[in-house]
C-alpha cells in the first residue's frame, strides 16, 4: 500500500508525529480518483528535520524523501511543522 510506503520513507526524517491519511474517497467523481483509493493523500508531520526550513523547503524535503511515490498519486496535501 502506498500509505505504508510513505510511512516507511518518512521515518527517515525522525518524525515526532506522523499521520498519513488517504482522502481518496472524498474525491470520488473528481479528476484523478481511482477505485480502491490511494490517489489523494494528506500528510501531517512534525519533525526536527524541519528546523530552520521555510514552508517551501519543508515541502521539497518531503517530496524528495517520498521520491517515486509522488508521481504515482494524484494529490498530496502537506501540513508540516518542526518539533
Amino acid at each position: 500500500m502506498i500509505a505504508d510506503e510513505m510511512r516507511v520513507r518518512l521515518a527517515s526524517l525522525t518524525p515526532t508525529r506522523l499521520e498519513v491519511i488517504d482522502e481518496s474517497e472524498s474525491h470520488r467523481g473528481h479528476a484523478g480518483f481511482r477505485e480502491g483509493g490511494e490517489s489523494h493523500f494528506r500528510i501531517r508531520m512534525v519533525s526536527p528535520a524541519f528546523a530552520g526550513l521555510g514552508r517551501v523547503q519543508r515541502h521539497r524535503l518531503v517530496h524528495r524523501t517520498l521520491g517515486d511515490i509522488v508521481p504515482r498519486i494524484h494529490a498530496l496535501a502537506l501540513e508540516l511543522a518542526e518539533s
